[in-house]
């Protein structure tokens, strides 16, 4: 059997007024979804355990099946492995956004978290600076993709607590920079980071071309390195990962899984849309299973635009899910599981913990559970609700 899961990255939302209270789901024309909604089996899982943070690492540990209070330790950690950066028992990584902020009055805001969505180039020019200024022994950069980077305390304390940049766009940041044992040093490295950022060619050509400059860091999502069993000991499969996201890269270099980078995939709508289904039906004839993560509906949540985000929508239906289930045909026995990670809601602008709407696939026609169509509400109705960890277990019965 050939197992694909795809994930639409946030895509769970609540209802608005000027939707005609319909959520986007409910919004966007969807009709693969749809289709597979009404013949397979729909539901709520719940893939944030209480108690965790509703981040995407949390929540798409959950989809690949494996239980985050087992074995989650942070974000970074798994954007480290994805990204070759070797960890020591004592080393603690960081995720490192370059982000946008505006001082006004007394205070310093959260103008954009990710600095206008600059470019992976711009910011590996940035990030290189920052290692030449400031990285030494024991403090050492790394660069990554867009706005999406990787810092290094060797020997580092990890009792600290951060918060994601995402969740205060447009707020003071007075009140949110990190805090505990540690804290002091990362404030100081984001203080200095300001210092080589200010003046920085990359930034005196964006603010030239009417962009945001990226003038300071953010530093979050600290761990150590997690342990996680690989699918082939866990479930037997051989398998792929496609995204074009260091995080999910990371948890499946973590489970043994091979990751295929497609050319064109760059995390926000103006992806590979197609490329990354053609990618995943190509790797289905050597692989057992396929995990499909399209980040852009998360995106556009963070940004607050609701247009971006049912453009992402429909175009993840028609392109990706499209793709496939026509693709997967010819494979005879397989199962899809099409599911977002975690709820993030245009108007929070940031992830909850609500349960998301899941459907489990296999082929053919009549055998659904009485969902209508793809959305919160129809998956609500139907009544089964379920622990996130266990949908891969689901998807292999």
């Amino acid at each position: 059997m050939k197992v694909i899961i795809l994930l639409g990255d946030g895509m769970s939302d609540v209802v608005y007024s000027e939707l005609g209270n319909k959520s986007p789901l409910q919004a966007a024309q969807t009709p693969n979804m749809d289709f597979m909604a009404r013949n397979g089996q729909v539901g709520l899982a719940n893939t944030v355990p209480d108690g965790l943070p509703p981040g995407s690492d949390v929540a798409n540990l959950s989809v690949f099946g494996y239980d985050p209070r087992n074995c989650y330790t942070g974000r970074s950690p798994l954007e480290a492995v994805s990204m070759g950066v070797a960890l020591g028992p004592a080393d603690v990584a960081f995720r490192m956004n370059l982000v946008t902020i505006k001082p006004q009055g007394s205070k310093i805001y959260m103008e954009d978290f990710s600095a206008g969505h600059i470019s992976t180039a711009e910011g590996c020019e940035l990030v290189e600076s920052l290692q030449k200024e400031l990285g030494g022994d024991q403090i050492e950069f790394y660069p990554g993709v867009g706005y999406r980077h990787l810092m290094v305390w060797r020997g580092g304390k990890d009792g600290m607590s951060s918060t994601p940049p995402h969740d205060i766009s447009g707020k003071s940041i007075l009140e949110h920079l990190p805090s505990g044992d540690g804290a002091d040093k990362l404030i100081n490295i984001m203080n200095h980071a300001q210092l080589v950022l200010h003046d920085h060619p990359v930034n005196k050509q964006r603010k030239q071309e009417g962009k945001l400059p990226a003038n300071s860091v953010w530093l979050w999502g600290h761990g150590k390195t997690p342990s996680i069993a690989t699918y082939k000991e866990k479930f037997g499969l051989s398998g792929a990962v496609i995204s074009a996201v260091d995080l999910i890269k990371g948890i499946g270099v973590c489970a043994g899984l091979d990751i295929i980078n497609v050319e064109g995939a760059t995390g926000y709508i103006d992806t590979n849309y197609l490329g990354k289904a053609q990618a995943a039906l190509t790797a289905l004839e050597t692989h057992d299973f396929v995990y499909v993560h399209v980040e852009a509906p998360d995106e556009a949540s963070h940004s607050g635009r609701m247009d971006h985000k049912i453009q992402a929508i429909e175009d993840f239906d028609r392109l990706v899910v499209g793709t496939v289930l026509e693709g997967i045909r010819k494979f005879g026995d397989y199962a899809i599981l099409c599911t977002p990670d975690h709820p993030t809601p245009v108007h929070l602008m940031t992830h909850t913990a609500e349960a998301v709407p899941f459907i489990i696939y296999r082929g053919g026609e009549g055998q659904g559970n009485g969902a209508g169509s793809y959305d919160e509400e129809q998956a609500k109705a139907t009544g089964l609700s379920v622990e996130g960890h266990t949908l891969m277990e689901m998807l292999l019965k």
